[in-house]
């Protein structure tokens, strides 16, 4: 896994699943993370070869419920995000799935309750030993590349500290959500502030805040010191004159129009809508799930109470949404 250079969708509950993945990386992703699970839902999982429709699932034991499906087609660009607050389960994990991903991230920025009341997500942000646990169990038991992600503290300096603390557990990448915990998604991303990270820091950093166009992308990477930066550390060839953060994650922009990847320019919403939900139905996507995403994409461009939206939220199958 290589993350310099790299246009990264962001994991997102509920939306990062494999159609919405290979969605993205059609348009030009070159790094997917599926949606956060958690550790305790995923050690009940077994591993099966889903022969139908020709993907590899991770089903909880005694039921058909698929908690995380991949497929060869993304082998090497998927991350599989954990939410963890267990060394010991995050590595029961990480080797349950390993080998069908390309990285293992753990999730150290999510806000949410559910993630904060099980010592998750942003909850770790104020545990730096029980991240560096995490990090270097994984680290010295994997051969997989493991990175993670996190959320600003309270000053520049505190994060600036913590993530050079991440730095030396060995992860090969940190991504940086450019927001602090109390901070609403209308609150402005703070770009500069990711700078002050990416100064500090020899591996490559992996911005993430407000990006909805693809001119964004350039507009982040000239605000967080990303061009003409030079790597501290002798990098292979194939990195010289790349900067240590120009990778940019994208979420709700990609959300919205996954096409927000292609260099070519966006392509229409419906155009994007149409091949999503093929994809779910070529891939059997779960149902509560697709109908989730479309919901986010119409709200974006139109209203639920228009016949579009009220036809989505009235489907009871994937075949209702062609």
């Amino acid at each position: 896994m290589e993350y310099y250079n790299k246009l990264v969708l962001a994991p997102m509950v509920r939306v990062g699943t494999l159609p919405f993945r290979l969605l993205a990386a059609q348009y030009g992703a070159d790094i997917t993370y599926g949606e956060e699970i958690i550790d305790h839902k995923m050690v009940k999982c077994e591993r099966r070869i889903n022969e139908l429709i020709g993907s590899t699932d991770f089903v909880e034991k005694g039921t058909e419920n698929v908690v995380f499906r991949t497929c060869d087609q993304e082998k090497n660009r998927v991350v599989f995000q954990i939410g963890t607050s267990d060394a010991v389960r995050a590595l029961t994990v990480a080797q349950l799935v390993c080998n069908d991903v390309a990285a293992i991230d753990i999730n150290m920025g999510c806000p949410k309750s559910f993630s904060l009341s099980g010592g998750m997500g942003a909850a770790l942000l104020s545990k730096p030993e029980l991240i560096h646990d995490i990090l270097t169990t994984l680290r010295r038991n994997l051969s997989t590349p493991v990175t993670c992600k996190i959320r600003l503290l309270k000053s520049p300096h505190d994060t600036v500290e913590l993530a050079r603390r991440i730095e030396k557990t060995g992860v090969s990448a940190l991504a940086v959500h450019g927001r602090k915990v109390p901070d609403r998604p209308r609150d402005p991303a703070k770009w500069s502030e990711i700078a002050d990270i990416v100064s500090a820091l020899s591996i490559p950093v992996i911005a993430n805040g407000d990006v909805f166009e693809y001119d964004d992308i350039q507009r982040i990477k000239s605000a967080t010191g990303v061009i003409g930066h030079t790597p501290r550390l002798s990098l292979p060839n194939s990195c010289l004159g790349t900067s240590r953060a120009s990778s940019v994650m994208v979420a709700r922009g990609a959300l919205w129009n996954a096409s927000i990847f292609s260099p070519e320019g966006k392509v229409s919403y419906e155009v994007v809508k149409r091949e999503y939900i093929r994809k779910c139905i070529l891939w059997d996507n779960d149902l509560k799930s697709t109908k989730q995403t479309l919901k986010e994409m119409i709200m974006h461009y139109s209203c639920l109470e228009f016949p579009e939206g009220k036809a989505v939220i009235k489907s009871e199958s994937l075949a209702d949404l062609a």
